[in-house]
């Protein structure tokens, strides 16, 4: 009879045990390496980093915007580490030292060719459950945005050319260059 072989969990430590340089992200235990960003991929970061910044800037908003890496602990456990390519907070009292202790009120993940289904599916699970208000899942390969505005259940897509509302803000409008 073959014995069930247990799957190892890690938690947060292993993520700082990292050889430097190395950046992995850990959901439910299970620990997901991270390749380097493309140029594509830092360019947008650039760009929607830039233009949240200036919404809130212009308008004192009382949110934070953090690019990666920073690191967010999603639920009050140490199994759960992510690290978004953006993450927008709105409360100060989840932000210390060492990131975001809670979930974001708004994440962005911009697709690499090696992680779809992690942004897509694995990580758009965890945000959701874990209480995060809005995630956009932006497809640099396809030029298009996929948003879930989960407080209230709706999911639109918005190709690179249009312009995208934030649903944490009432007049803010992006549109991907």
């Amino acid at each position: 009879m073959d014995a069930l072989r247990k799957e190892e969990v890690y938690i947060i430590d292993d993520i700082y045990a990292l050889p430097d340089g190395e950046r992995a992200e850990l959901i439910d235990g299970k620990l997901y390496y991270m390749a380097p960003p493309s140029t594509k991929h830092q360019r947008l970061l650039n760009f929607l980093n830039t233009e949240i910044n200036i919404y809130i800037r212009k308008n004192n908003g009382d949110c934070e915007v953090f690019p990666a890496p920073f690191a967010v602990f999603l639920n009050e456990d140490d199994t759960n580490y992510v690290e978004p390519d953006i993450s927008v907070i709105c409360d100060k009292n989840r932000i210390t030292d060492k990131g975001c202790y809670g979930a974001p009120d708004w994440v962005i993940e911009i697709v690499s060719p090696g992680n779809k289904s992690m942004d897509y599916f694995t990580k758009l699970f965890k945000y959701r459950t874990a209480g995060v208000r809005e995630y956009w899942i932006v497809d640099p390969e396809k030029e298009m945005v996929t948003v879930y505005r989960f407080e209230k259940e709706t999911m639109e897509q918005y190709s690179f050319d249009e312009n995208i509302l934030v649903g944490i803000y009432e007049d803010f409008t992006i549109k991907i260059q």
